[in-house]
C-alpha cells in the first residue's frame, strides 16, 4: 500500500520547479520535492507522497500520525536502500 508519510523540513533549496527539501521521518533523511507546496518552509510539516510533499500538516497530528504508522510497521519504505515516501 503507498501512504503519504509526514515529515519535517529541515533545509531547502532550489527555485520554482526545482525546489528541494531535506525531510526528516523519525531520523531518516530523505530529499522530497517542493514543488507541489511552494509555501512550504523550513520546520513545517509536509505529508509525503512518492517522494513529493502533498500538504502541509499540523506538527501535533504529524507526530501522531508517524507514532501510529511505525506501529503499523507501515515505514520499512523508509529505511534507506528501500525507496522513499
Amino acid at each position: 500500500m503507498c501512504l503519504a508519510v509526514p515529515g519535517k523540513i529541515l533545509s531547502t533549496s532550489g527555485e520554482d520547479f526545482a525546489r528541494m527539501a531535506k525531510v526528516s521521518f523519525g531520523g531518516i533523511i530523505k530529499d522530497v520535492s517542493l514543488v507541489y507546496v511552494p509555501e512550504a518552509g523550513e520546520g513545517n510539516y509536509v505529508l509525503v507522497h512518492v517522494g513529493y510533499a502533498i500538504s502541509i500538516v499540523d506538527e501535533v497530528e504529524a507526530v501522531r500520525t508517524f507514532e501510529i504508522l511505525e506501529k503499523m510497521g507501515e515505514l520499512e519504505e523508509l529505511k534507506p536502500g528501500t525507496g522513499a515516501p
